[in-house]
């Protein structure tokens, strides 16, 4: 039997006549039915949200810690359950989803530690001026579905430790675990202060144009965020992006062929390679190109494709029809120009799931649509360099500049190849590793603001300067 899941508007488990089916991307079988909202339900949602804020927003700052923390430990103490339902609804392997909720549970309780400090900008004789931080407001939150735990904790976190309230929107596709874990956390926050809705995409466009909303912070796609953008630019709604990205990957003459070859491949295939910050182009160095991407594809051999609810998978299957159309559309794209492949390349269409191979390619052109486009799906092309002014030129010859990566034992050649590429984070013998301490956003067309770490933080607030002039006349 189909279950129902309900919203969390004002403190109450709301449900609607009009429902959605969420379907097991390695099934394709209905798993779960939730609420389809519209304007009068995100009415609803904004106004509690409106309402919670006069009071939250003058909380203690302690207090509201401790709220974030009790979210915290609500969501470690119900991970067997929540990361069971996450694979069932994304596809991730279930290893990969106890990483996803223990990581959320860890993020929350680390965030809830941030400061939001006054600081004096000046103090003489004549005046005293400081800048303290004030909550933006109603926050409106939309998660993507790769990440879809992770992702709406934290648009959470940083908005109640700011003293915002928030009206979050799951992915349509991935709404589940959300919704339970807005059961479990009820009681646990102020009614009013944490609002979960879901809806079509439609919903969307109501979320970021609603008069009584504050700020967007939005995780998906670069087109959705140009959208979001213009459509926030009407009342002028404070906005964070983080948005696509065509990441690269270096891997210099030096690197350890052995070591590296495992890493990098789990750098482009974890979550079946649906993750912004994956490995989308990797350059090897002509050197060791041949040894190295034989010791990936040979790698990849041994790594199960399969329902992430299988003992020993290791790639689940792409969450959704649309993004398993759009990366079997490139992977044909790159057949019909002839392109080689060290690995995969066959995708059954018909069958049930929406898996698609391992697939790797054996150095495309530049100019390839699997290349120059995110693909955003298991697929790996990798390519030859000969020069470190070669391989910066086509790195950084892209609208995207999210993150990217370096591997060579010369970590000093490493920071000056990483301190020339046009991106937010670049790693160096390692991938995809976040700190809740540590800003992360996009440059160019992948993103705008930052989330993470003090800068994240006060992306919900606004700055106060109050200044006091000394012994005034008055």
């Amino acid at each position: 039997m189909t279950k129902p899941y309900a919203n969390l508007i004002g403190g109450e488990m709301i449900s609607t006549t009009a429902t959605m089916d969420v379907v097991n991307p390695a099934t394709e079988e209905v798993i779960g039915t939730v609420p389809a909202c519209g304007k009068d339900e995100l009415d609803r949602a904004v106004a509690a949200a409106r309402t919670a804020f006069r009071s939250w927003s003058k909380t203690p700052i302690e207090q509201r810690r401790a709220v974030i923390q009790a979210i915290s430990a609500t969501i470690k103490e119900n991970a067997d359950e929540l990361h069971r339902l996450l694979t069932a609804e994304q596809g991730k392997p279930h290893q990969q989803a106890i990483g996803e909720i223990i990581g959320a549970s860890m993020m929350a309780g680390a965030q809830s530690t941030l400061e939001l400090d006054d600081e004096v900008n000046e103090d003489s004789d004549a005046r005293i001026s400081r800048t303290r931080r004030v909550p933006v407001g109603v926050v409106g939150g939309i998660v993507p579905w790769n990440f879809p735990v992770m992702m709406a904790v934290q648009k959470i976190v940083p908005a109640l430790l700011s003293g915002c309230t928030i009206v979050l929107k799951p992915s349509p596709f991935t709404p589940l675990t959300t919704l339970r874990l807005a059961e479990l956390i009820k009681d646990v926050v102020p009614a009013g202060t944490v609002n979960i809705i879901t809806g079509e995409d439609s919903l969307g466009p109501l979320i970021t144009s609603h008069p009584g909303i504050d700020k967007i912070t939005f995780t998906g796609s670069t087109a959705t965020g140009k959208k979001i953008m213009e459509g926030a630019s009407r009342d002028l709604k404070r906005i964070t992006l983080e948005l696509g990205g065509n990441d690269a990957s270096i891997v210099l003459p030096d690197a350890d062929v052995e070591k590296v070859a495992e890493q990098l491949f789990w750098s482009s295939f974890t979550n079946a390679g649906q993750i912004c910050v994956a490995a989308k182009r990797v350059y090897i160095h002509e050197d060791i190109y041949d040894e190295l991407s034989k010791a990936i594809a040979d790698y990849a051999r041994t790594v199960k494709v399969g329902d992430g609810a299988q003992q020993g998978t290791g790639v689940g299957p792409v969450q959704n029809r649309k993004q398993f159309e759009r990366v079997c559309e490139l992977i044909q794209d790159a057949k019909d120009q002839g392109y080689q492949f060290l690995l995969g390349g066959d995708v059954d269409p018909s069958g049930t799931g929406y898996f698609v191979p391992i697939t790797i390619l054996d150095n495309p052109p530049e100019d390839a649509r699997i290349v120059a486009e995110e693909q955003f799906g298991p697929v790996m092309p990798l390519m030859k360099f000969s020069t470190d002014e070669e391989v910066i030129e086509r790195a950084n010859a892209s609208d995207y500049g999210l993150a990217g990566a370096v591997w060579t034992k010369d970590t000093d050649r490493g920071v000056r190849i990483a301190e020339q590429l046009e991106t937010g984070t670049v790693w160096i013998n390692e991938y995809m590793h976040l700190s809740p301490f540590v800003p992360f956003g996009g440059h160019k067309q992948s993103g705008f603001g930052a989330e993470y770490g003090k800068e994240g933080l006060l992306e919900f607030t606004y700055p106060q300067v109050i200044t006091v002039r000394k012994n005034a006349a008055v």
